[in-house]
Parts: C-alpha cells; structure tokens; sequence
C-alpha cells in the first residue's frame, strides 16, 4: 500500500520569514536606550570642539597682530564681538583701519575681565590680558588664553564661565 507524499492528510506547517511586531519594538526600545545613553556624550564632545576651535582662532589671531606690529613697527589692536552674529575678532592698525576679521562659533563667548581689547606695540610688548572661552552648553570646558607683558601667548585647559 502506496501512499503519495500529495494525498498524505499530514502537511507541515508554514513558516513565514520576516520579525514578530514583539521583535521589532524590543530591538527598538534597546536602541531608545542607547541614543539616550550616547546623545549628551555627543553633545559635550561637539560643545568642547566649539571652544577648542574658537581658541584656536583666537590663539592664531594674537600670533598675526604680534607679528604685524614689529613688521608695520606700529601699534595693533584685536578686539573681540560676542555681540550679533556672526561673532568676530577684528586686528587693527594704529589709525583704526581693519587688517583682518575672523569669525568664530555663534555658540562660543570670549571673556576678559578688562575689556576686550590688547594692543601689540612695535618693541615685541603688550597690554597683559587673560582671555577665557566658553561655550553655550556649561558642561564644556572651558580654555584660557594669556598674553604676557613680552608678548608671550600661552593656551591651557583653565578659567570659569561663571
């Protein structure tokens, strides 16, 4: 007695390929928790490059109007805008006339407690001033940028943005 596979009244079940409405909302909720875990790490790390690149740009701008005073042998002022947008750094000459300006992040603020203007002069000295840079978000750290009496300018981790 013969019995074909196509007339058997047992037939296996059918598998369906693909995810379960439940496989797809636990695999969605271990990556809710993830985002959440990495997102404020993410957000620091983008506010501590914001400060290290305006300081980089203001470090750059002391360097170029040290060196323009001892070439024009004149005085050279930079002075800084945290006021409107975009924010700038501007050098000057001894008669007012704008050298050069450069932009830093809308999210940055540079602070010195005695205004924001440092005159290089033509014998390699300057105002000594103390420059700190923040950012929006507080959980950055801030940086200080000094410049000596000779001139000297010197970058560290350092300051309050308090």
């Amino acid at each position: 007695m013969k019995t074909s596979i196509k007339n058997s009244s047992c037939t296996l079940p059918k598998r369906s390929s693909g995810f379960t409405l439940i496989e797809l909302m636990v695999t969605i909720a271990v990556l809710a928790i993830i985002v959440s875990i990495a997102a404020p790490n993410i957000s620091n790390q983008l506010a501590n490059q914001r400060v290290k690149s305006t300081t980089a740009t203001l470090h750059n701008t002391l360097k170029e109007a040290r060196v323009e005073s001892v070439i024009r042998r004149q005085a050279i002022t930079v002075s800084y805008n945290n006021a409107g947008s975009p924010k700038s750094i501007i050098i000057k000459d001894a008669d007012g006339q704008s050298i050069a300006s450069y932009n830093y992040d809308d999210k940055s603020i540079i602070k010195s407690k005695d205004g924001s203007n440092i005159i290089f002069y033509s014998n390699k000295t300057a105002n000594e001033k103390t420059y700190i840079i923040c950012d929006s978000n507080t959980a950055a750290s801030p940086r200080q940028i000094s410049v000596s009496k000779l001139g000297n300018i010197t970058n560290q981790i350092a300051g309050s943005c308090l």
